[in-house]
């Protein structure tokens, strides 16, 4: 029956998205990322901060450090957009009343103020060359451009149209004309701009973007068009390469990137035909004349590639480069809407820190009515005929299907015996490995501290391989829940009953009718959307793990539900919470009782993890790394034993201790080994890693990105790079957390020897560091120091 029904939902999900064409992004167009080619700097607006500031970074501040690279800009108050031309980078503050640009060619980036109304509005904004144009909210005047000088912008459309998307190139600007079908309208001193509009004729337009002397776009039909200059082969559209729907194009100077829709990465022909970036999935890509940058889904970070971004310490310049921001970008804007036509952005409200919600891009362009001031609401315009016909059409299919799956729904329930409260008993040993992607929150993988969302979970073919082979005979059974049953012991998954979040979903505590207290973790249901992939997949992960996995110092499994589109794990509840709660500020824990202001109850912490990490590595078979050791999934039962949690993104490894290449890191930013981030190098050596950050956690009392000068300002500093230079001179008292007091003579050498061990975890090459049985012996010794029975043996690390 679930064979039968698969294909028809991806059929109908198939069909909504050539129906409906995405919003696309790129250079010369208002976004949260944007590059000013002619001085190679890059700026974005800051994500997970009460104020969306800008951060910019320049790529020939090759001296200096990273901390000091990512420039603050000021004034520090919250930016909807930012957009880049030769050397000037322009943004509209949050809610369309004033437009500032600095410029980027000097130290300081002094800034312009071009334009501040507080009656009529700016919407999309573009960049060219050396011009800036933006719609607006004024029937009167729907958009108007300027100069960096902030003088006028010279030449305007021949007539007053209402406008929608507009986007720049080198002398010229087009843009989608709403009130005339979407057809394209192009001026400027650049002769070429009628060209494009003559090749565009009257082909209606979701999208498009703007390159040097070429435009491309989404046309209504879904499909990818380009017009303009042709010379370098930038109009050649390779359909031939999977690009089908781009939700994401970037047109440089002879050259045109798109972000293929089907996983998310990027494909690039013309004069910069590259593969540097492959296996990147991105949010968004802008691009220079000759070089793009884009930003991942992996963790909300800024990679550049291609012949003209400079290159340091050996790259070549095909090779792709992740910029030290040292923060989340925004993904989108934050307005103050509910998103109830598109829905929400993952992680919406924390992204942008309670101060308003990224909406999801809808499948067919949306602007401002010209009248309206607010420029975050919106109405559609096209043609009503069109819309009318692709809505019925849509209906008609969702609801034939819809209503032929609620029957098989009923046939599968009175055949299974669901319906009627019977059990079943799921006997899964391994996890449906598919190439999909992530998630991510505190506690859990959606929220640790600063750059929190967590790397997208990949699978590699030489995993599968491993997964073929292993026999599920062994596989211990997990008792299967009804909805009813669930819903009923959270209270009907209440806000009071939330605790946390995980790999896949939110977590609750519910008490089962037997008296048993859980924690419930429940995947989100929508079906039509990409993400649900990413958690089903986590789901499967987790419960194939856990199902055949058994030890003291792992969370244990009770059981799960799987009706319809729900996907819920019911685990033993931990009572005392997560590590990271009682390490860092949170009203979830009482924290003058935490009984972890003691160095003997963190060297014991670290040694429970510890254990549980080496039973993952050293004893199941095949070795399971889990990818994403860190705070927030250490759990601390009723006796607080710790516990290791969140096998939504773990992996079986290789039977030996070969390393193999999954398509893509996976992990948590601050944890996350970066041998496996940068070469896709994926070891047990990696959760090594993260046990390491997690013990300088311990020894510190920071997060593992912190503000270095308080929570309200100061640079983001990464937790290694603060505490392992400590260490290294025998300082470590230095950096010690000042709540649990100064270590006691026994105690002192015991925290000496975990600090040690900790430096030793967070090397740079995973040949450097310990194995996690070395890590074990030493969190041994150092806990029988603080009762005074340390051993004489040697400091254990082992490197390979």
């Amino acid at each position: 029956m679930t064979k039968l029904l698969f294909p028809l939902v991806f059929a109908v999900s198939f069909l909504a998205l050539i129906s409906f064409p995405p919003l696309t992004h790129a250079l010369g167009s208002g976004l949260t990322l944007a590059v000013a080619y002619g001085t190679s700097t890059v700026c974005a607006v800051v994500a997970t901060e009460p104020t969306q500031r800008i951060i910019c970074y320049r790529a020939g501040d090759t001296n200096t450090s990273a901390s000091v690279a990512a420039v603050k800009i000021p004034p520090n108050v919250s930016y909807s957009t930012v957009t880049g031309g030769r050397t000037s980078v322009c943004a509209l503050r949050s809610g369309g009343y004033s437009l500032l640009c600095w410029e980027t060619n000097t130290p300081d980036y002094p800034v312009k103020r071009l334009y501040i109304n507080n009656t009529i509005f700016l919407q999309s904004l573009s960049i060219g060359d050396e011009r800036i144009c933006a719609t607006t909210t004024s029937a009167l005047q729907p958009v108007a451009c300027w100069r960096p000088d902030g003088s006028n912008g010279g030449d305007l459309p021949d007539r007053i149209y209402t406008m929608g998307k507009i986007t720049s190139g080198s002398g010229f600007t087009c843009g989608i004309v709403l009130s005339e079908n979407n057809r394209v309208s192009c001026w400027g001193n650049n002769t070429l701009s009628k060209d494009i509009e003559r090749q565009f004729g009257n082909m209606s337009m979701a999208n498009i973007e703007a390159g040097i002397s070429h435009v491309c776009g989404v046309n209504s039909s879904g499909e990818l068009v380009c017009k303009g200059d042709n010379s370098t082969g930038q109009l050649n559209v390779p359909l031939n390469k999977g690009l089908s729907f781009a939700s994401g194009l970037a047109l440089g100077d002879g050259f045109s990137c798109g972000i293929r829709r089907s996983n998310g990465t990027v494909i690039c022909w013309g004069s910069m035909n590259e593969s540097a970036v492959e296996e990147i999935e991105f949010e968004s890509i802008v691009a220079g004349l000759n070089f793009t940058c884009g930003l991942t889904t992996v963790n909300l970070s800024i990679v550049c590639w291609g012949p003209g971004w400079p290159r340091k310490n050996g790259f070549n310049s095909n090779s792709s480069l992740e910029l030290p921001l040292m923060a989340d970008i925004l993904p989108g804007s934050c307005v103050q809407s509910s998103c109830s036509e598109c829905g929400l952005y993952p992680q919406s409200n924390r992204l942008c820190s309670g101060s308003g919600n990224i909406c999801k891009p809808c499948f067919n362009f949306t602007v401002p009515s010209p009248v309206a001031p607010p420029p975050e609401v919106s109405r559609r315009w096209s043609s009503p005929s069109r819309e009318l016909r692709r809505g019925l059409l849509a209906f008609a299919i969702v609801g034939s299907v819809g209503a032929f799956m609620g029957i098989c729904s009923v046939i599968y329930c009175l055949w299974t015996g669901v319906c009627f409260g019977k059990k079943k008993v799921h006997n899964s040993v391994q996890p449906t490995i598919t190439r999909v992607g992530s998630n991510g929150g505190p506690g859990s993988n959606n929220s640790p501290p600063l750059r929190s969302l967590t790397i997208r979970r990949q699978s590699s073919r030489a995993m599968m391989r491993q997964r073929s082979g292993t026999s599920s005979k062994h596989a211990d059974k997990a008792e299967e829940f009804s909805l009813a049953e669930l819903a009923a012991a959270t209270n009907g998954f209440s806000m009071e009953n939330k605790i946390g979040a995980g790999s896949f979903g939110v977590v609750y505590k519910g008490k089962l009718w037997d008296g048993r207290e859980v924690a419930i973790k429940r995947g989100e249901t929508s079906s039509k959307t990409r993400k649900y992939q990413e958690k089903e997949t986590a789901f499967e992960s987790e419960l194939a793990f856990l199902s055949r996995l058994h030890h003291k110092h792992l969370v244990r499994l009770v059981g799960y539900c799987e009706e319809m589109d729900e996907r819920l794990l019911v685990y033993e509840y931990m009572k005392n919470g997560a590590l990271y709660d009682h390490l860092h500020e949170n009203n979830n824990v009482e924290k003058t009782s935490s009984l972890l202001n003691s160095w003997k109850m963190r060297i014991r912490i670290a040694l429970d993890a510890a254990r549980g990490i080496e039973y993952l590595h050293n004893y199941a078979v095949p070795p399971i790394i889990h990818r994403d050791i860190k705070s927030s999934n250490i759990l601390l039962d009723l006796n607080w034993t710790a516990r290791v949690s969140d096998f939504g993104l773990s992996m079986m490894g290789p039977e030996s201790t070969q390393d193999f290449r999954p398509m893509k890191a996976a992990g948590t930013v601050g944890y996350i080994d970066p041998e496996y981030y940068g070469l896709s190098v994926l070891t047990t050596k990696s959760d090594v890693y993260g046990l390491g950050v997690v013990m300088l956690e311990l020894l510190t009392g920071k997060r593992a990105i912190f503000k270095n000068g308080g929570e309200d300002g100061g640079t983001p500093t990464s937790l290694v790079d603060f505490a392992v230079p400590a260490i290294m001179c025998g300082e470590v008292v230095k950096v010690l957390d000042p709540r649990v007091g100064p270590p006691e003579l026994n105690e002192a050498e015991a925290v000496e020897l975990m600090a040690y061990t900790a430096m030793h975890c967070v090397n740079l090459e995973g040949k450097d560091r310990p194995t996690i049985g070395d890590i074990v012996s030493n969190l041994e010794r150092a806990l029988n120091a603080c009762d005074g029975s340390m051993s004489s043996g040697a400091f254990s690390i082992v490197s390979e």
